[in-house]
């Protein structure tokens, strides 16, 4: 190493060094104004920019210096802090009453935009053109994602190595070093400078972080296969079993898209920087997995769009249509990559720069009033009420107030002077709520099939109020869809309601002054049991001898466990739970 090099490289240690403890001086120093409730922490709207700019830009100082011109990194921090400080600002100020800082989400859409922002740029600059090779976004960012997770290591096992000397020497009367690391003043700077410490050691041992990374990426892609077959067998199912059990799940859109993340993850792990094919198994798992993508996606797409065809949008949903969108353009280049025969997966590198750039601007809408959930959510929902697609006494008037923020709010001050006397009065009642009112927990069960069919669930049970935390049935959840069996169970002549609970089902029996209440379940031995088939196709009865109190639903056998089988029981219910 000449003298130059060594001076850039001390120059280099010095400066990330400084950021860091720069970062930790100015976050301690926040928190201490928090604490003690001054200025900045009195404006949360000043306070909270502050703060997601003295997390974020530093990691970008970090990860660009030696790498970026100087008047690049400069302009491009300075970007950084911006971007970061409108981003919590506005996660702020949408809120009707501002706290002082945001929600999760926006600490997370800033970390994941900086970080795909700063991957971009930085390859780009590096080759001075405004896209570079693929080889060289991949090389970059696989390299600082490995260096992300070893420095938290090693600030983490600093740390660790710490208290433990603490302990060692408050064994011996001395409780000085407890004392210091248990002082903010102490804690802050030593935590980021430790951690800017870790990565300019991880960036001089650069070969040492690239074997750690070709190592992770080979384990990982020896994954792909298996993925493979799990998503090919899952989708080979579906003609058989049909898309009804995988909407009772009521949550397979974020299950369909976390399988296509794992398999763009998988693929990414085998294709690489794509400058030599890996083996025959990986290369033929990767195309399978490629077209795959396209089912998968479209899948979630289906069932998000059932779902806000039925309810509307809800913030939820919107973050989940931007993932949707994200999984889809994947998929699109994936599936085109994967049926070329010319190059091996050559489509995926321009599919990920592209998706790169989409996802930036996916981030910089969806946390702007530009796409904000809230506002697009609330638009959706009060567009419904005034199509006359929810009636208003049915219309959720909370949601405005506590979920859609400033926009919701507005809204609500719009309807309380509505035509409708029914709008305005809920509106109204919404605007001077303080607290999230209950929710209405008396099912309606309009969409319970009961069998034996024709039959009717007994009026006092359509009539009760339910307490959903003691272990209900789903369905005495508000308009869930579930099937109900009328069967007599104990032999006591009186017919319990038996509602089915996936593969369970469950027993409710009425007690005097017309209560019900859970007694039991019936489960089936075998797993993977379709108990609204086995209701359809076949009758019910009690299986002989009593005593063993099975369920027989039509060839299917459940056997019947008391709900507080082991446990202390109350009074009205020890003659169920012993009868014979």
């Amino acid at each position: 190493m000449d003298q130059t090099t060594d001076r850039s490289a001390r120059t280099i240690t010095a400066i990330r060094l400084g950021v860091g403890l720069l970062q930790g001086l100015a976050l301690f120093l926040l928190h201490h104004a928090e604490n003690v409730k001054a200025w900045p922490a009195t404006q949360p709207l000043v306070f909270a920019p502050l703060v997601l700019a003295a997390l974020a830009v530093p990691f970008v100082i970090l990860a660009g210096i030696g790498a970026l011109r100087r008047n690049s990194l400069i302009v491009w921090a300075l970007g950084a802090a911006a971007l970061a400080a409108y981003l919590a600002f506005h996660g702020v100020w949408r809120e009707t009453t501002p706290d002082k800082m945001p929600d999760v989400p926006v600490f997370l859409a800033i970390a994941g935009g900086l970080f795909i922002a700063h991957h971009l740029i930085q390859p780009a600059q590096a080759e001075r053109r405004w896209v570079a090779r693929y080889p060289a976004y991949f090389d970059v960012t696989w390299m600082h994602g490995v260096q992300l997770a070893l420095s938290a290591a090693f600030t983490g096992v600093f740390w660790i190595l710490l208290y433990l000397g603490a302990s060692l020497f408050k064994l011996i009367g001395i409780e000085a070093i407890q004392k210091l690391i248990s002082e903010e003043a102490f804690a802050f700077p030593a935590t980021t400078v430790m951690f800017a410490a870790a990565v300019q050691l991880t960036d001089v041992r650069s070969t040492l972080v690239r074997g750690v990374r070709t190592v992770a990426l080979t384990l990982l892609a020896w994954l792909l296969p298996l993925m493979t077959l799990i998503a090919a067998g899952f989708l080979a199912s579906l003609p058989f079993t049909g898309l009804e059990p995988l909407w009772k799940t009521r949550a397979a859109t974020a299950l369909l898209l976390t399988a296509a993340a794992h398999l763009i993850v998988l693929i990414n792990a085998a294709y690489q920087d794509g400058e030599d094919a890996p083996h025959l198994i990986l290369r033929w798992a990767a195309r399978i997995a490629g077209v795959l993508l396209v089912p998968i996606a479209l899948l979630a797409a289906y069932g998000l769009a059932l779902r806000i065809g039925q309810y509307g949008l809800t913030p939820e949903r919107v973050f989940a249509a931007a993932f949707v969108l994200v999984a889809l353009g994947h998929a699109a280049g994936y599936a085109m990559a994967a049926l070329r025969r010319d190059v091996w997966m050559k489509t995926l590198e321009r599919t990920n720069v592209v998706m790169a750039f989409v996802s930036v601007a996916l981030i910089l809408a969806l946390f702007t009033p530009l796409a904000d959930p809230a506002r697009l959510s609330v638009s959706d929902q009060v567009a419904r009420l005034e199509r006359g697609k929810v009636k208003p006494a049915e219309f959720d008037y909370a949601f405005l107030r506590f979920d859609g923020g400033r926009y919701g709010r507005a809204v609500l001050t719009r309807l309380k002077t509505d035509k409708n006397p029914e709008i305005a009065k809920g509106a109204a009642q919404a605007l001077a709520w303080t607290a999230r009112p209950p929710l209405d927990a008396r099912p309606r069960f309009t969409k319970t099939t009961v069998y034996p069919t024709g039959r009717v669930l007994p009026e006092s049970l359509v009539k009760q109020d339910w307490s959903l935390s003691e272990g209900d049935s789903v369905c005495v959840y508000p308009d869930n869809p579930c099937s109900a069996l009328l069967l007599d169970v104990d032999g006591d002549g009186k017919e319990e309601v038996l509602f089915a609970n996936g593969g369970t089902l469950d027993v409710i029996k009425q007690f005097p002054k017309d209560s019900w209440k859970k007694i039991g379940t019936a489960s089936a031995r075998c797993s993977g049991t379709d108990l609204d088939q086995a209701l359809k196709s076949g009758t019910a009865r009690m299986a002989e001898p009593v005593p063993r109190q099975d369920i027989l639903v039509g060839d299917l056998r459940l056997g019947f466990t008391p709900f507080a089988a082991g446990c202390a029981v109350e009074p009205e219910l020890e003659s169920v739970l012993t009868r014979k």
